[in-house]
């Protein structure tokens, strides 16, 4: 089981949030994941962000924040250039970053030193589970919205300023990787 000091190792971006009870929330949740996982905070530094791309070579760590540090900067060039028409909550769009695979703690596990979708895993995939570990922990619907949908799932409704935001920065740094030009 991972603690506080653990996960905010990994996570240093949870104190992005402002709002102290959303920023708790998404903390326990990464917290209750980890406590129901066979991963552990070293593991996410270690194993490889996704296991579409053979030899992937970048971790789930440096892929996760990645994507929320885009986020934050897409949000600010969003607030600067057209605010008025699209305003973006940051909070929600942080958190909503954060968590937006906490669910692979239960879609992933290690076999042989490899890491490999789990058996639930093969059941419900990641946007699911991490819905799931976020409304146990009271998170709020918006940021709900955006794990569930950030991935292809999220292709079949509408999606929020903040989940469109996820959505692409979370594939503009994965699908290069499965379906782009090789040479």
């Amino acid at each position: 089981m991972a603690t506080q000091e653990q996960v905010m190792e990994i996570w240093p971006e949870i104190n992005w949030i402002s709002d102290t009870d959303l920023r708790e929330k998404t903390l326990a949740t990464w917290l209750l994941g980890f406590e129901r996982s066979p991963m552990t905070p070293q593991d996410l530094t270690e194993i490889p962000f996704t296991l579409h791309v053979e030899g992937c070579t970048v971790t789930f760590m440096e892929h996760k924040r990645l994507v929320v540090h885009l986020a934050k900067m897409s949000a600010e060039k969003i607030d600067e250039f057209m605010g008025k028409a699209m305003p973006v909550d940051v909070d929600t769009l942080i958190a909503g970053a954060i968590l937006a695979d906490v669910g692979k703690l239960l879609e992933y596990e290690k076999v042989d030193g490899q890491c490999v979708q789990s058996r639930r895993g093969k059941y419900l995939r990641h946007p699911f589970t991490g819905v799931g570990l976020a409304q146990e922990c009271g998170v709020p619907d918006a940021v709900c919205h955006i794990i569930a949908t950030h991935a292809g799932e999220g292709n079949l409704v509408k999606r929020t300023a903040e989940a469109f935001i996820v959505h692409h920065t979370d594939f503009m740094t994965y699908e290069p990787l499965v379906k782009g030009l090789t040479f």
